[in-house]
């Protein structure tokens, strides 16, 4: 009889939650997914996602009873600051109603009568991304998570970078313009105001609006933009992403002098973009280093693209 053990992982979003059963030595067996900003957040993320865990955990123990008997924890990655010690939200950037404060280990253990650990999702995803990805046996790695916000997670000595409360890793947060815009978190200048998806798609909306870019088909999103790019010969548009992709150099610049790392993975939708902008920004940002940083230094894609906070939810009991 199979004894390995069967793990739930929840990966909350802003806009979704995504659940999966996963082995202990990372197969994803089921998944299911359900939305969490349907009226707002006026029905706190936390019900949505004590409603759905149930109903899909009570799906799969009928589908599945002998696997569902193996069902041992579960593991939690969730967007905000997470005091990973109590399991709660300490924090947020601002736009998420109801999230701060939420106890997530404590209600979904209620729920569900298993032991829960929670995380920061981007903690989570280097998490995953060590154990069964692309960082997999490398010790010194940092993950950037590049999409509507820019998130991060450290991995130093083969062990996740806690900080004294668990919420070391707010990679978005690190400002590269004292004198910058303002950010939704309340600071100006933030790494993340400049450098995610959602900053490029500003940048190039803008651009269009005063007629500096000339229009494309389609509405303006972080693909349109790169096939746009990659079709013709969009001088304007092609300065513009450019400028975007030296902004998040400036946070890894800072990030590789401070953490000396052997590998930086980048993930989010935009790193399936390896001509157009991966290499560039591994080109921009192996030219600004100081040389002895560069050795053994490599900058790729991440591998485990949606299911990477899933896995590091998991990884959480399975790295005991």
């Amino acid at each position: 009889m199979n004894s390995e053990r069967i793990y739930l992982g929840i990966d909350i979003g802003g806009t979704a939650v995504k659940m999966g059963m996963m082995t202990e030595t990372g197969e994803l067996l089921e998944t299911a997914s359900a939305p969490v900003a349907f009226d707002g957040y006026e029905t706190p993320i936390l019900t949505t996602v004590k409603a759905e865990a149930k109903r899909f955990a009570d799906r799969f123990a009928q589908e599945y009873p002998e696997r569902a008997a193996r069902l041992a924890a579960i593991g939690v990655s969730a967007t905000g600051q997470i005091d990973m010690d109590r399991g709660i939200v300490t924090g947020a950037a601002g736009h998420i109603q109801n999230w701060v404060g939420a106890r997530i280990r404590d209600e979904l253990e209620e729920t569900l009568h298993l032991p829960v650990r929670v995380a920061n999702d981007a903690n989570c995803a280097a998490l995953g991304e060590y154990w069964i990805g692309a960082a997999r046996g490398v010790q010194d790695v940092i993950v950037l998570t590049v999409g509507t916000g820019v998130g991060g997670g450290v991995i130093t000595g083969g062990k996740l970078l806690r900080g004294a409360r668990g919420i070391a890793g707010e990679l978005g947060h690190i400002v590269i313009n004292g004198d910058g815009e303002p950010c939704s978190c309340g600071n100006r200048g933030c790494l993340e105001h400049y450098a995610s998806t959602g900053a490029l798609v500003r940048m190039v909306r803008e651009g269009i609006e005063c007629g500096e870019i000339p229009a494309f088909a389609g509405e303006v999103n972080g693909r349109t933009i790169f096939e746009a790019l990659d079709r013709a010969d969009h001088t304007a548009l092609a300065a513009c992403v450019n400028r975007w992709i030296g902004y998040l150099a400036d946070g890894m610049v800072g990030l590789i002098h401070i953490f000396n790392p052997s590998l930086i993975l980048i993930g989010g939708g935009v790193s399936a973009q390896e001509e157009l902008f991966v290499r560039s920004l591994r080109e921009t940002v192996m030219a600004r280093i100081m040389p002895s940083y560069r050795e053994g230094l490599r900058i790729e894609r991440a591998a485990l693209g949606n299911n990477a906070g899933l896995a590091g939810a998991v990884c959480l009991w399975v790295s005991e």
